[in-house]
């Protein structure tokens, strides 16, 4: 898709979600009331930061909706399994995605992911934003983010990295740190970032940047050492770690974000219910406690809010596949 077509889409994208009525405007007569169980298609491995937070919310939203969410993992590919499923599924409300930062990453990442981003979804809302880590095993014997980058040099193109898979914000925050340290590591992609945090556990590769909720109980747990928070600040369960950015490496900012997306098509009772459900579950205490206690924050946003962070995500790795020099798988 070339710029302008990129942004045709994402005006028609932002048209379709405009028609949402505002949070708490949908009349109790016209609220869609689903009649069965729900699937939540999370495209990505049990036990990854989004797994647990769909989980959380699930565990919220069902008793509101009155139907149960039953949470379905499709990984692989990055998230591309699961977005064409839901891609094709029936616009009717009863499949929803678990939409995240990769899925629009996947768009300049892969040639034919299968599905696009801007026009085969109604993206309802953001919900919550995750830091990423910068870590390595506490037995590497490196300590430091001056440590890794002395190891590297010392040692060009030796070093290995794991990621949750391509085009996920592991593998693209990596390259950014390589560019901006003037390093070389050879990348090893896994199916999620679970797999991705095993590999470093089991000293299979040299470092990696997971998402924060995967990676914090093992930090806690001493095996594995956080060098940096890829972020623009401090995360507040690690306030003792600095960002990388503080430690001398600029341009290494991001965050892994994440939401909820249905079917292109899908009526404006239905998306404006579901938006109206959330808009209440992002506010339950017990719900930002949990999402917390993982090291993510709620983070709510506008339908329109949340297709715009798709296309600007959609610009972003444009940018950092040249600056990386990432060829499209």
């Amino acid at each position: 898709m070339n710029p302008s077509q990129n942004r045709r889409a994402l005006c028609r994208a932002i048209a379709a979600s405009a028609l949402l009525p505002a949070l708490g405007s949908v009349r109790a007569a016209d609220a869609w009331r689903p009649t069965r169980p729900i699937k939540w298609v999370v495209p990505y491995l049990p036990g990854t930061g989004p797994d647990n937070g769909a989980r959380i919310f699930a565990e919220a939203a069902g008793p509101l909706l009155g139907q149960p969410i039953i949470i379905e993992n499709r990984g692989g590919a990055a998230g591309n399994i699961g977005a064409r499923q839901v891609a094709r599924a029936a616009p009717d409300g009863y499949t929803w995605i678990y939409s995240a930062a990769p899925m629009a990453a996947n768009m300049r990442m892969y040639q034919t992911p299968g599905y696009d981003a801007l026009k085969d979804f109604r993206h309802v809302m953001r919900l919550t934003n995750s830091d990423v880590l910068l870590v390595v095993n506490s037995a590497s014997g490196i300590g430091s983010l001056q440590d890794l980058i002395a190891r590297a040099r010392a040692q060009p193109g030796k070093l290995d990295y794991a990621s949750g898979g391509v085009g996920t914000p592991s593998h693209l925050g990596v390259e950014l740190f390589l560019n901006a340290a003037g390093i070389q590591a050879t990348h090893v992609p896994y199916k999620g970032a679970s797999e991705l945090v095993n590999a470093l556990l089991g000293q299979q590769v040299s470092f990696g940047m997971p998402i924060f909720s995967v990676a914090y109980p093992h930090v806690q747990a001493s095996k594995l050492k956080a060098l940096g928070v890829a972020g623009s600040r401090r995360n507040a369960m690690l306030p003792q770690l600095p960002t990388l950015a503080e430690q001398g490496l600029r341009g290494v900012e991001l965050t892994s974000w994440g939401g909820l997306s249905l079917p292109a098509g899908t009526p404006d009772a239905i998306a404006a219910r579901i938006y109206e459900v959330f808009g209440r579950v992002v506010k339950q205490p017990s719900v930002i406690a949990a999402l917390t206690e993982l090291g993510s924050e709620v983070s709510p946003s506008t339908p329109e809010a949340y297709v715009q962070a798709f296309s600007s995500e959609i610009e972003l790795t444009e940018r950092m596949m040249k600056s990386a020099k990432i060829v499209p798988l």
